[in-house]
């Protein structure tokens, strides 16, 4: 187990920042994984850890000690990759050894530990066989078997799922999951998956452009995220995000904007505000009254047990997750509900959160961590 911490880390490429000064504190058997669209640095950043790479600017610290120049062999971390990476002419048991051999371990040490971990993975009737003979779920659980072989002081994942099929995703998930809870390690996971971030993790470090925009748990970024990328990129679909205005009628605020009239809950006075709002598409409810949100149905996507609903408001799209039959074709008009609690508000420029303090004229200059009501 062990304790990893990024402090103000950052890569360069000729002219492009790939990593943008990082600051990450990943406790000791943490599940942290490094979530985001590909080419934001989440990547890059998991190879400097591991010693691949060598950081422009900044440092690396295991429990503790600089490891920002310490060879990638002399770092207590495992390494599994997005390929494998399998040595195709040695059988699974020389496979998961070979890390213990490259070290000269005896020959009946390595014998017990590769049992050990064979069997933890539910590998041993595979020993004998070669990674050709295997399945792509099979040969994952072999690349991570060699990682754990030798008892790292943390794992590093790089998108380790992405070449299985769905149903082998979701099962390899638990199984993953399952070995957290079993090893106690410190596991640094990298992937653009949204799903496995937020089934596996303790907690997600959700990155743009380099730079890190929140890091919390999955429910923190899912229901009040700090910006609005972080509100766009997680959900699926994601949230609604609509260019608005607060404004005040009879004391209290409304949000206002072209097919949209919604009250916040908030007994206050306040110029109008210009803000953009956000609502997750599940938060959404069909109404036959007036409705808060009000458009022409474009599209309905049927689920199985839910319809997505993508619906004209104003000029903007907006899509709605509500239970089927939802009763609505292409063409119609619907009109939906949504409560207070479930209105996010973010800077008009910034994309930075809201909230709203009483007594404080201007909304702009409020903190921009709490949800809005």
């Amino acid at each position: 187990m062990a304790r990893l911490q990024i402090e103000a880390v950052s890569k360069r490429f000729g002219a492009t920042d790939a990593v943008r000064e990082v600051n990450l504190d990943i406790a000791d058997g943490e599940f942290m994984v490094l979530l985001g669209p590909s080419g934001c640095g989440k990547s890059t950043l998991l190879r400097m850890i591991a010693g691949l790479e060598a950081p422009t600017s900044g440092r690396l610290l295991l429990d503790g000690r600089d490891i920002t120049d310490v060879a990638p062999q002399q770092r207590d971390l495992a390494m599994v990759f997005q390929s494998y990476a399998l040595y195709p002419h040695l059988t699974v048991a020389r496979n998961i050894g070979f890390p213990l051999k490259s070290r000269r371990v005896p020959r009946a040490k390595i014998a017990e530990r590769v049992a050990e971990v064979a069997a933890t993975l539910a590998l041993t009737p595979l020993l004998d066989r070669r990674p050709s003979a295997l399945s792509g779920g099979q040969r994952q659980r072999v690349a991570l078997a060699r990682a754990m072989v030798r008892d790292p002081g943390a794992f590093l994942m790089d998108e380790p799922l992405s070449n299985l099929d769905a149903r082998l995703r979701s099962a390899t998930r638990a199984e993953l999951i399952a070995l957290h809870r079993r090893l106690g390690s410190t596991f640094l996971y990298v992937t653009h998956d949204q799903v496995e971030a937020m089934t596996m993790a303790t907690r997600i470090a959700l990155l743009n452009d380099g730079q890190i925009e929140q890091v919390g748990a999955p429910t923190e970024l899912y229901d009040t995220p700090r910006t609005t990328f972080v509100a766009a990129f997680l959900g699926a679909p994601p949230m609604n995000l609509l260019p608005a205005t607060v404004v005040a009628r009879g004391g209290e605020l409304r949000v206002l904007a072209d097919g949209l009239d919604a009250p916040l809950g908030i007994a206050d006075t306040c110029d109008d505000t210009p803000v953009t709002v956000g609502f997750r598409p599940e938060r959404l409810r069909p109404t036959t009254g007036v409705g808060a949100v009000r458009g022409q149905v474009t599209m309905v996507e049927n689920l199985g047990s839910e319809e997505v609903v993508h619906l004209t408001v104003g000029d903007r799209q907006v899509s709605a997750r509500v239970p089927r039959p939802a009763g609505v074709v292409a063409g119609g008009q619907l009109a939906l509900s949504v409560g207070p609690a479930d209105l996010h508000l973010f800077h008009p420029e910034s994309g930075q959160r809201l909230t709203w303090q009483a007594d404080v004229p201007d909304p702009m200059t409020a903190r921009t961590e709490l949800p809005v009501a």
